[in-house]
């Protein structure tokens, strides 16, 4: 079974470049992303969400400790019933939180969504046009999502992640030798 397995990942990684009427390149979606302005004003926006966020949430932890607090110092002196409404409140309390904590999650991650679509699209329309232009069948990103490799070899002459950027109107300064 793990030969055939092996012989199977053979297979798919043959075809590196053309083959017959095909040709194969990549674009690294990372390396583009990372030369476009606007990735870069979109993280500086979520990071401005994510700060409001957390801000939002210290705040509600803040008042949470001090009425956990203040219940610590006088819970045995007050009256029962008293008691019982501080602690259901502290029960609320940790519940908002928690509830909180989960929409800001949300939030962060419909806003990233948001920003980025535009991107997304610009990126994908790029690629196609580059694509077309140069006569390839296949384009592949080397990256999975989270960061594993697609491609077990990769010849840089195939990657068009410069033209892609290019066909944007984004100039790349040369790498420092």
């Amino acid at each position: 079974m793990f030969l055939f397995m092996l012989l199977s990942l053979a297979a798919f990684a043959q075809p590196a470049q053309t083959t017959g009427n095909q040709k194969v390149g990549f674009a690294d979606w990372d390396y583009i992303f990372g030369q476009m302005p606007e990735y870069k004003q979109i993280e500086g926006a979520v990071k401005a969400h994510n700060e409001q966020l957390q801000a939002q949430m210290k705040a509600k932890a803040q008042e949470y400790e001090t009425k956990v607090d203040y219940y610590q110092k006088n819970g045995a002196t007050m009256l029962d019933a008293v008691r019982k409404d501080k602690e259901t409140e502290l029960t609320q309390l940790q519940q908002n939180i928690q509830k909180f904590q989960q929409d800001a999650q949300a939030s962060l991650q419909k806003k990233q969504n948001d920003l980025m679509e535009p991107v997304f699209k610009k990126v994908g329309k790029a690629i196609d046009d580059v694509a077309k232009e140069n006569g390839y069948t296949f384009i592949i990103n080397p990256q999975l999502v989270g960061g594993g490799d697609i491609l077990l070899y990769q010849d840089s002459k195939f990657d068009i992640s410069a033209l892609v950027l290019k066909k944007m109107g984004i100039t790349v300064a040369a790498p420092a030798k």
